[in-house]
């Protein structure tokens, strides 16, 4: 219930949502449940042609096919609860479900991070050591690193997860958000929230940092291999097969960097809204179009996705017909 006195602690948190907008909450719901629908459809799409199409069964898309299970994990953890918001006033949200809700949301984070370096090395591989690519990105391989993402992913999750279920929420229990955000949470507790400055400044050392290093490095080497290939041609194809990725990487990387990477103090709950809304909404629907409108193969597998169904139903039509004929 709603408290506001320093000497209690909430035992459940109110989401606001957009109460900037009072009057197009209808609006917003039609919109925002658009948004969830474009990105079911397009990343379930993805999975789908990447599992079917055996010329898809490689590195790219493997990694590809779980960056689609990542969106949509990651926005079916928000969007859902916001669109009840918006719907039916239902702002509420137990502790423990906003402490889950947090654990998941940043377990999707962290895994799309480490991924879209894993994609960057990937690509670096592919056009640098392309002789190379099959004895290095093996099936193998594959396995072990998603694994080890799952596994390693896990851990900032967790350890931000156990610190915010100890500290005491006393000021208020309303989040000024359509989630339960970190910062918002942090921006409630009565606690002192220099243990979480220190940890995310630690695991920005030894993860965000190598992540974006690599990230940095492996296209340095990239761009630097493409140019030196002598037919523009060459260069064009060579640079389509990772243009993709390079878009998602600075959308993703710099979204997210703007909205944690702060001292908390530091950060406007308005600004870290219009963060969210742009990783957790707008990327994740972007990211099967981008990939697959810069993607020859992409584009093909899905026009032969649609075509096999479209010559699958033509047939039961015809045979239909033949056999209302007969008889």
């Amino acid at each position: 219930m709603y408290q506001k006195e320093n000497t209690t602690t909430a035992t459940e948190f109110i989401i606001l949502g957009f109460p900037e907008f009072p009057d197009l909450q209808i609006p917003l719901f039609l919109l925002f449940l658009l948004i969830y629908l474009i990105i079911l459809l397009g990343n379930l799409t993805i999975i789908t042609v990447t599992c079917l199409n055996p010329r898809l069964h490689t590195p790219m898309y493997f990694f590809l096919c779980n960056l689609s299970l990542v969106d949509i994990s990651s926005t079916s953890v928000t969007l859902p609860k916001l669109l009840d918001i918006f719907l039916r006033k239902n702002q509420r949200i137990s502790v423990n479900g906003c402490f889950m809700q947090v654990y998941f949301f940043l377990l999707s984070l962290c895994i799309e991070f480490l991924l879209l370096s894993v994609m960057a090395y990937d690509r670096y591989v592919a056009i640098c050591h392309p002789l190379h690519y099959v004895v290095i990105m093996n099936w193998n391989v594959w396995v072990l690193i998603v694994a080890g993402l799952w596994i390693v992913g896990n851990l900032d999750p967790m350890t931000y997860t156990v610190f915010l279920s100890s500290f005491s929420y006393c000021r208020s229990n309303i989040i000024n958000h359509f989630f339960c955000d970190l910062s918002a949470l942090l921006k409630l507790s009565c606690t002192s929230t220099s243990t979480i400055d220190h940890i995310t400044y630690i695991l920005g050392s030894f993860v965000v940092m190598p992540c974006i290093l690599s990230t940095f490095v492996s296209y340095v080497y990239i761009i630097s291999t493409i140019l030196k290939i002598r037919s523009a041609e060459g260069r064009r194809k060579a640079f389509s097969t990772c243009s993709a990725h390079l878009t998602v990487v600075i959308l993703f990387y710099g979204t997210l960097l703007c909205s944690y990477i702060r001292p908390t103090s530091t950060q406007s709950l308005e600004q870290n809204k219009l963060f969210a809304v742009l990783y957790n909404a707008l990327i994740p629907m972007f990211n099967p179009i981008i990939y697959s409108l810069r993607n020859q193969e992409v584009k093909k597998g899905i026009a032969k996705l649609f075509t096999r169904k479209l010559f699958s139903r033509d047939q039961k039509t015809i045979f239909s017909v033949q056999l209302h004929g007969k008889r």
